[in-house]
């Protein structure tokens, strides 16, 4: 059973201790469009969000600036050496707004109705329990909050079930568009091709943005 939760580091130019270093988040900036993607969501300063399946903070350290130090970022990872790796690149940065949890397979742990927003990126088609996640991102949301999920479709995959789909760690739109749905939320946006992840030929990235009435 996996669960990740949401997008991972930033720009800088101290060579970090893990996955990635300053230059590779740098260019993710570019290949994953990330400002495009903040400024769709809509967040702002003084908002509450959520950042799931964090690794050690691409998104995380994103949205801590983009929330600035009246607003708040829980960043959720399964992982306790990565959420170490991220609070560690968020003192170097000097960001004191994020708040790390552990969470469970099934379960990111988040206080309820609290955020403003939720962003699962490259994570979503991890979480086998996805009824259950989905049913508590909802009660962590605000009336009105939203919930941003990023997945890449490879192309060997296309047009197979959703099992074949998240076994190649991949996974189409409208599997997620109908799950969301099935919950209650609403389908407010979405990006049907934003570009190739990691700028590999066969990783079409696709966006969706969906809000709780």
């Amino acid at each position: 059973m996996k669960f990740w939760v949401v997008l991972c580091c930033l720009v800088g130019s101290i060579q970090l201790q893990a996955q990635y270093s300053a230059y590779d988040w740098e260019e993710r900036d570019d290949w994953m469009k990330t400002s495009t993607l903040l400024a769709k969501s809509g967040i702002e300063i003084g908002d509450v969000v959520a950042d799931i399946g964090c690794h050690e903070g691409y998104l995380t350290m994103h949205l801590s600036r983009k929330v600035s130090t009246s607003g708040r970022v829980f960043a959720v990872d399964v992982r306790d050496d990565r959420l170490a790796t991220l609070r560690e690149n968020a003192n170097e940065r000097g960001l004191a707004n994020i708040v790390t949890i552990l969470g469970d397979y099934d379960n990111p742990k988040l206080p309820a109705d609290s955020l403003d927003y939720v962003f699962i990126v490259d994570t979503y088609h991890e979480i086998e329990s996805y009824e259950k996640v989905l049913g508590l991102i909802k009660k962590s949301l605000k009336r009105g909050g939203g919930i941003m999920v990023m997945e890449k479709l490879k192309d060997r995959v296309k047009g197979k079930s959703r099992d074949a789909q998240t076994s190649a760690h991949s996974l189409s739109m409208p599997y997620v568009k109908k799950e969301l749905e099935s919950f209650g939320f609403e389908i407010v946006d979405q990006i049907d091709n934003h570009g190739l992840w990691e700028l590999e030929a066969d990783k079409q990235m696709w966006v969706v943005f969906a809000r709780k009435p």
